[in-house]
């Protein structure tokens, strides 16, 4: 019976190629790496106190009004809950990196996801959506929204209490 002889380099070379080939590493979790810090800055502001809506703009129509006197408190829990002292709605919030939510915008950034269990023509139900932060500090957190359908865009701006 005949033998065959390997090359000590013929192995080596497969061995660390299909070592360097198992390595890579995905686009996606450096991203999410890249915004974990900003994520965790914007949920400790929004966490901390309450807030108000400073400004709503529905495509161009300034509708700030239909929010006045509401105090918005985001809890840790991924609750939020939002009342005048008369009425108090309810509904859940979180801050992810936009390619974990249905966003509809293509860019690497962050979202913050607001859902009021609210009926459709409700004035809450306008607040409902994966908004883009556009900046946000202690005291401020500025989102927008650009429709994928009509292309309108809506801002919202809520200004801690």
């Amino acid at each position: 019976m005949k033998t065959k002889f390997f090359n000590p380099l013929v192995i080596a070379f497969f061995s660390m190629t299909t070592l360097f080939m198992s390595c890579s590493s995905s686009d996606d979790s450096s991203n999410s790496n890249n915004n974990a810090a900003q994520i965790q800055a914007v949920e400790n502001a929004a966490e901390s106190g309450t807030w108000r809506v400073a400004s709503y703009i529905d495509e161009g129509v300034d509708e700030t009004n239909d929010f006045n006197g509401y105090d918005f408190t985001f809890s840790a829990n991924g609750t939020v809950m939002a009342s005048n002292g008369t009425n108090t709605y309810n509904g859940t919030w979180s801050v992810t990196n936009s390619s974990n939510s249905n966003d509809d915008s293509s860019d690497d950034d962050i979202d913050f996801n607001l859902m009021f269990q609210v009926a459709a023509d409700h004035d809450f139900d306008d607040l409902n959506d994966d908004w883009d932060i556009v900046s946000h500090s202690a005291s401020t957190i500025s989102l927008i929204d650009v429709s994928g359908g009509n292309g309108g865009t809506d801002t919202l701006v809520f200004q801690k209490n």
